[in-house]
């Protein structure tokens, strides 16, 4: 089964889709409002997506990457990611960031397609979410941000 990655407009992004990502919903209509939007179909379902949105001339943000849970240990995840850093090339970028936990298999997924921590934010989950924050039994507490440059 082949996956098709494509562009859309952000109205046609399931919101329960990104909500599994970050699940604020203000944060969510916030970048979508000005995001370049992806989803990824397979035999016509929607199966993932995921958001980049400009932090200034060349570099892009990867605000949201969420493949359904009834879908994932596939390598979806993999091939939404390997398309956002073609993507961000394709729209003129030299460097991709993304801001995750500081722990769990998100900052291990990051790592392994070659991002770098590059700062931390401490407290950024307490102080930003109205609700905590748990995988693993723990809380998040504090934010990584991490970059690859595409050049």
């Amino acid at each position: 089964m082949s996956l098709d990655i494509r562009a859309c407009n952000a109205a046609q992004l399931p919101m329960d889709l990104l909500l599994e990502a970050d699940p604020h919903l203000p944060y969510v209509q916030a970048y979508l409002a000005d995001g370049h939007c992806y989803l990824a179909e397979r035999d016509g379902v929607v199966v993932g997506v995921y958001v980049l949105q400009a932090r200034s001339h060349a570099t892009l943000e990867l605000m949201n990457i969420a493949v359904d849970p009834s879908c994932q240990a596939q390598g979806i995840g993999t091939q939404l990611l390997q398309h956002a850093l073609y993507s961000a090339k394709q729209l003129g970028a030299t460097r991709l960031e993304v801001a995750t936990g500081s722990f769990g298999h998100q900052l291990t997924f990051y790592q392994r397609a070659g991002l770098r921590v590059y700062a931390v934010e401490p407290d950024y989950f307490l102080q930003h979410y109205p609700e905590p924050l748990f995988e693993q039994g723990l809380q998040h507490k504090d934010r990584l941000r991490l970059a690859i440059d595409l050049n």
